[in-house]
């Protein structure tokens, strides 16, 4: 499960195809060859668009491949356990545990424009 919450009371998500409200926990699956684009608005503001920053799974590699070789590139990243979604900043903030420190994540140009295109915005 994940935990989403934004540092604006009025953001409104769309991650993928999921519209959770902000805060929010829900379930995003792990993935090896995808990524969840997301979109976020605000009244008044510019869209922000970007792709969640994932985790890498090395254990579950390693597991993989010594138990299940077929298996060893279906679940190799996944979402964190908390994101917070600063749109005034155009920043992505993660962490794995809920004591943890924030990480800040800035999606690139290129993740931006992915992210707008999949929800059919053109440049």
């Amino acid at each position: 499960m994940t935990h989403i919450s934004s540092t604006a009371p009025d953001t409104r998500l769309a991650v993928k195809h999921e519209a959770p409200a902000v805060p929010s926990t829900v379930r995003l699956k792990d993935t090896s060859f995808g990524n969840y684009e997301f979109k976020v608005e605000r009244p008044g503001r510019d869209p922000f668009y970007g792709i969640l920053p994932l985790r890498f799974h090395g254990g579950r590699l390693a597991a993989d491949i010594l138990f299940f070789a077929p298996a060893a590139f279906f679940n190799l990243r996944g979402v964190f356990p908390y994101y917070q979604i600063d749109a005034d900043n155009g920043v992505v903030r993660y962490k794995a545990n809920a004591t943890d420190d924030w990480h800040e994540y800035r999606p690139t140009t290129a993740e931006k424009e992915r992210a707008r295109q999949f929800f059919g915005v053109s440049g």
